[in-house]
């Protein structure tokens, strides 16, 4: 009987974790541009998180962000997310509603408070230009700050409808260029160090 009420706990957590990846498979399976980026993108969250010295349930809350981090584009109609040029400037106002939208659906199901930092906070820009709050420097939340830069980094190596893959090389000098403008220079470092090991 106490081994079924230990591991109780332990099957409820693996099937909300198991419930979270399913809905992002969902989520990516209407996009087939986008289609691998969120799992793509949180190896890459959770790589530089531990180098940055995150563990533990910070780094539980870093994964689900991670998976999490494009949920409000569900609120974005598919004439947008899968159109080949260029976005009017109605439209991008329409996508950028999607962090608000993501923090909006999440709270509603109880996600952890540090859960919601990605998927509401992954477009804000360390010089205060991003959106949905125009947050600055450490205003943004360390989790938010990292996943930006792997954000950022794996939507450029990628090709897209609108655009090809960019060279990894081009990748790294943007991300040098926007240190202290869109991302913060020490996860910049810090990360570039990690690539370079590969």
């Amino acid at each position: 009987m106490e081994a079924t009420l230990t591991s109780t706990p332990i099957r409820l957590t693996d099937a909300y974790e198991r419930t979270l990846e399913r809905l992002v498979r969902t989520l990516e399976s209407s996009d087939l541009e986008t289609r691998g980026h969120s799992f793509r993108v949180t190896g890459m969250a959770l790589r530089l998180a531990g180098a940055l010295g995150i563990n533990g349930e910070s780094l539980l809350n870093v994964r689900r962000g991670a998976l999490l981090h494009d949920i409000g584009k569900l609120l974005i109609p598919d004439s947008i997310i899968s159109k080949a040029g260029a976005l009017t400037e109605e439209e991008m106002a329409i996508v950028r509603l999607h962090p608000q939208d993501a923090y909006n659906m999440l709270s509603e199901i109880g996600l952890p408070r540090q859960s919601l930092e990605i998927p509401y906070c992954h477009h804000e820009k360390w010089d205060g230009t991003g959106y949905p709050r125009g947050l600055k420097g450490e205003q943004i939340p360390l989790s938010a700050r990292l996943f930006a830069v792997v954000d950022v980094f794996d939507a450029m190596t990628t090709s897209r409808s609108y655009r090809t893959a960019m060279p990894r090389e081009d990748v790294i000098l943007y991300l040098k260029y926007q240190k202290g403008r869109h991302f913060d220079p020490h996860i910049v470092d810090v990360f570039l160090k990690l690539i370079e090991a590969d």
